[in-house]
């Protein structure tokens, strides 16, 4: 007997609804990962994915994994045992930056910033004078857990004038808001497929700077990890028609991830971040009829991920089961110190209309 699973209007933390044109692109006919036309479609994806990016760096592929191995594909690459690397905590996802630092041997120096606040570049520049050793500058950009957004430009910035590298989380960011990887300098950059590009989860794209190569090149001891190695990456991913086999890439969600970035090129990339903003302010305006607050400072906010305090009194799991259960309507809830205190609604991608907010809305009237 078929598993029969009653569709959801996904606006949570991610994934998002993706796109009936990217779930077309999922269901055609595989071909082997090595056939000639496959090879092209790579090409393709890595073209797409500079031009979302906003680099030209060579070395701006996909990672055959979710957006956690994304982030783990950098720091493999980029920190060896003993390196020292600065780690921005300011949610869940800094954590986790820690928590890659410390089982690959590195040395972490741990910045803590409060939740629903962004990472201070004024304390980065601080700690960096102090420690001259430290050879890697890493934050989240767009904090999944708290709906903050962070100043990656002014970060980088702090971080190259003292010979750092940095590695970026854009999950959240990429897509919805402005990532420039070149114009700000950024040297390790991941994302993932299932949030603003509207895709299937599991995969995530990164990108790696000539800065971030010259360091892996330079590497005394091999990568911790086989499969995220750049180093072999580099021979089935790199340029030209020739690749050497590495794994067997997931070549339908590739379909997907193509199309979904044809879509971000069609919209526009500058037209994708000013609609997740236009959508971002029309859900405020509704949620402020309502009552209801924003966690984060209006000047610090992700557009497409909006962190709401719960109102006192109100029980935040029941509301939001309701809407799924009622309404078929997914919200996120809080992480960590801000479970039961808030709730994340995400409009991502093909999630963030207009109809999709008025939806919510009205269902939230008619609970609250």
């Amino acid at each position: 007997m078929a598993l029969e699973l009653t569709p959801r209007t996904l606006l949570g933390p991610g994934p998002s609804d993706v796109h009936p044109k990217i779930l077309e692109a999922v269901g055609k006919k595989t071909i082997g990962h090595l056939d000639p036309q496959f090879v092209i479609l790579m090409e393709e994806i890595k073209s797409l994915l500079k031009y979302a990016f906003k680099t030209k760096n060579e070395m701006t592929y996909t990672v055959s994994a979710p957006g956690s191995a994304g982030m783990e594909t950098c720091f493999v690459n980029l920190v060896e045992p003993g390196d020292k690397v600065l780690v921005c905590i300011n949610g869940v996802f800094g954590k986790r930056m820690l928590e890659n630092v410390t089982r690959i041997g590195g040395v972490p120096v741990v910045l803590e910033f409060p939740w629903g606040k962004s990472v201070d570049p004024q304390r980065i520049e601080e700690e960096l004078k102090k420690d001259s050793s430290i050879k890697i500058v890493s934050f989240v950009h767009g904090e999944t857990s708290t709906g903050v957004l962070s100043d990656a430009e002014v970060i980088a910035k702090v971080a190259r004038d003292h010979d750092c590298l940095t590695i970026v989380d854009t999950v959240t960011s990429f897509v919805g808001t402005p990532v420039e990887v070149d114009q700000w300098g950024l040297d390790a950059v991941y994302t993932g497929s299932q949030k603003c590009l509207s895709c299937i989860p599991g995969l995530s794209p990164v990108t790696f700077s000539e800065r971030a190569i010259s360091k892996c090149d330079q590497r005394k001891t091999p990568v911790q990890s086989w499969f995220l190695d750049i180093s072999l990456i580099k021979n089935y991913w790199g340029s030209g028609e020739k690749r050497t086999y590495h794994h067997t890439a997931p070549v339908n969600s590739l379909y997907g991830l193509y199309e979904s970035l044809l879509l971000v090129k069609e919209e526009g990339l500058e037209n994708s971040w000013d609609r997740h903003l236009k959508n971002h302010m029309k859900l405020k305006e509704g949620l402020g009829e309502l009552g209801l607050e924003y966690l984060v400072d209006e000047k610090e906010r992700t557009p497409q991920l909006n962190a709401i305090r719960v109102p006192e009194g109100v029980d935040e799991a029941k509301v939001r089961s309701r809407l799924l259960n009622e309404f078929n309507i997914e919200i996120g809830a809080g992480l960590g110190p801000l479970a039961g205190k808030i709730w994340r609604i995400g409009l991502m991608g093909h999630s963030s209309s207009q109809d999709n907010i008025n939806f919510l809305l009205d269902c939230l009237k008619k609970i609250l």
